[in-house]
């Protein structure tokens, strides 16, 4: 049995946060061994010197995955919707927490939801996808980029003219805010919150799922974290991975990916805006709860399909 395990994670509010849980995940059946946090800086973190011209592929997740490449921690802690679609060999992602809340939250300075924010309206949102959807139901809504942490989103929300922001529910939820409220106030002011529907705002690959990565020879630490994982949930995040790996998607893409499991089966459904189209390519597929990795091959299929019928149609 392993004595002692390092954790590599961001320094981020909500990368410890994070990190906490799978340090809890873990004592909960192995409470003997030593588990030690290592915070890396990556290069997302410097917002001064960060180019997103080159796009959000491996932004935080490159030098934690270095690391734990270069043995300096034994297990990568990431968000899983942050990491590109193809890893470093050598690495594997071989657990995941059970899955957070999956939806988009709209937190707004108006009560009554998106449909209630006034005409000409400013959103802020750092997701390419987040905005292609904003813009699919509200063409008339301005729509500005969004950086920071989770605090600072909210700050910065509270600080300027803008009428709301969309983040993540899961983020929110870890960090103590609770999105299922209507109506909560920070700063002195009042906001309002609405759980997009996952219908038009689908989420990223990996939305709600914190992965863990270790060495692809590291056999102890692999079979330490067996009582960690959550077996559908990393089945649902490969699926959705493969999707996007044969669509050659990450977190700058503007594609939505979900896959869930009921009853011995598999559902994944994919949203993809292409070029200048404000309309969505959509499809769903359904098989064996085992079968993602051929789901997603279906589901590419599909939606290619759709593209061809819209060209022959023009």
């Amino acid at each position: 049995m392993i004595a002692k395990i390092t954790l590599g994670t961001r320094g981020s509010e909500l990368a410890r946060a994070q990190a906490l849980l799978v340090e809890k995940a873990i004592r909960t059946a192995h409470p003997s061994v030593a588990i030690e946090t290592k915070i890396i800086v990556t290069r997302g973190d410097n917002t001064k010197v960060v180019d997103l011209t080159a796009g959000r592929k491996g932004l935080f997740t490159a030098e934690i995955e270095r690391a734990l490449l270069a043995g300096e921690v034994d297990v990568a802690v990431h968000s899983a919707k942050d990491l590109p679609s193809q890893t470093s060999p050598g690495a594997q992602i071989t657990a995941v927490l059970p899955r957070a809340p999956i939806n988009d939250v709209l937190i707004s300075k108006h009560s009554g939801g998106l449909a209630a924010v006034p005409c000409g309206a400013t959103v802020a949102t750092g997701s390419v996808r987040r905005q292609r959807q904003l813009q699919w139901k509200r063409t008339d809504l301005k729509i500005v980029d969004l950086r920071g942490n989770v605090p600072t989103r909210l700050r910065k929300l509270a600080e300027n003219e803008w009428d709301g922001i969309v983040l993540a529910c899961a983020g929110l939820e870890r960090l103590g805010f609770s999105p299922m409220r209507i109506e909560s106030s920070f700063e002195g002011g009042q906001l309002f919150f609405e759980i997009l529907s996952r219908e038009v705002f689908l989420p990223a690959g990996g939305q709600g799922i914190i992965a863990l990565q270790i060495r692809s020879d590291d056999q102890s630490t692999k079979a330490l974290l067996e009582s960690a994982n959550d077996p559908e949930t990393l089945l649902c995040l490969q699926a959705e991975r493969e999707f996007l790996s044969r669509l050659h998607g990450d977190c700058n893409f503007p594609v939505g990916v979900n896959a869930t499991i009921s009853n011995g089966k598999m559902k994944l459904r994919a949203q993809v805006f292409e070029g200048e189209s404000p309309l969505p390519r959509q499809a769903e597929v359904e098989g064996g709860y085992d079968e993602g990795y051929t789901l997603a091959a279906e589901l590419l299929r599909r939606i290619r399909q759709t593209k061809e019928h819209e060209q022959r149609r023009q």
